[in-house]
């Protein structure tokens, strides 16, 4: 059976495993069920093999988001809250699973990193990112209510004045943008092999202490709460008529 996430493993320098997981979906690894149902049992294989570092790539692009066609055409038929069930519940509790798993979580991304994807890298607890990479909310220009963590884990990370900024003027900030903002660590042209490097550094036990002391449990709480806002507002917009207007227009804007 083809899987949309091809999966490795590599040595750590305390004799543990880390996991290389890299989205090969089409679309520009558009969000869609399958590749949300393949990366959560990559993420099971991961956690499986006691990994202490998990590495999430892309291709040329990261990740696109949700493939707004799908969700048009589900909502032509009338099938719109049944395809955002299938898609935005799977995709919070990934970011929701990121941020609690006790293993190093690694982002290296180029090109694309838009919509609810964005949520891997605002999960990552380092990223890397090519210099052509960029991350860009779209929710405005679409109609759809922001997923993926935007409300409920970037304040966490930037602040709410500036997630909220971020969100209404719907600006795309480049990779030297994302690191000023905290959300990469750095950029580089050989985005996966630097952040395997940064896996390697440092004692683990020390750093997974550390992640578990800022992602507490109250923290997760509370953003596991937002999640549960958000996904409850993606399914209130999506059926919303306005919506259907924006996904048509976007996708006029940017052709077959």
């Amino acid at each position: 059976m083809t899987t949309r996430v091809a999966t490795e493993t590599f040595p750590m320098p305390d004799g543990s495993l880390g996991a290389r997981l890299t989205m090969t979906a089409g679309r520009a690894n558009s969000l869609e069920p399958g590749l949300l149902g393949d990366l959560a049992s990559a993420l099971d294989e991961a956690e499986a093999q006691d990994t202490s570092a998990i590495l999430i790539c892309g291709g040329r692009n990261f990740s696109s988001g949700g493939d707004v066609r799908a969700f048009h055409r589900a909502s032509l038929d009338g099938e719109a809250v049944a395809y955002a069930n299938a898609v935005v519940p799977r995709l919070q509790a990934i970011v929701g699973r990121l941020i609690a798993m006790p293993r190093l979580v690694v982002v290296a991304a180029r090109g694309a990193v838009t919509g609810g994807s964005a949520g891997l890298l605002f999960a990552a607890d380092l990223a890397v990112l090519a210099p052509d990479a960029f991350v860009q909310p779209y929710y405005a220009k679409v109609g759809f209510a922001p997923d993926g963590g935007w409300t409920a884990l970037l304040p966490e990370r930037i602040g709410a004045g500036r997630t909220l900024e971020w969100l209404q003027s719907d600006r795309r900030l480049d990779a030297s943008a994302l690191c000023d903002a905290g959300l990469a660590t750095a950029v580089s042209d050989t985005p996966e092999m630097t952040a395997a490097r940064l896996a390697a550094e440092g004692e683990i036990g020390t750093r997974l202490a550390t992640k578990a002391l800022v992602w507490d449990e109250a923290r997760r709480a509370r953003i596991n709460a937002r999640l549960e806002a958000e996904t409850a507002a993606f399914l209130e917009r999506i059926v919303q008529p306005d919506t259907a207007l924006g996904m048509s227009r976007f996708i006029e804007r940017i052709g077959s």
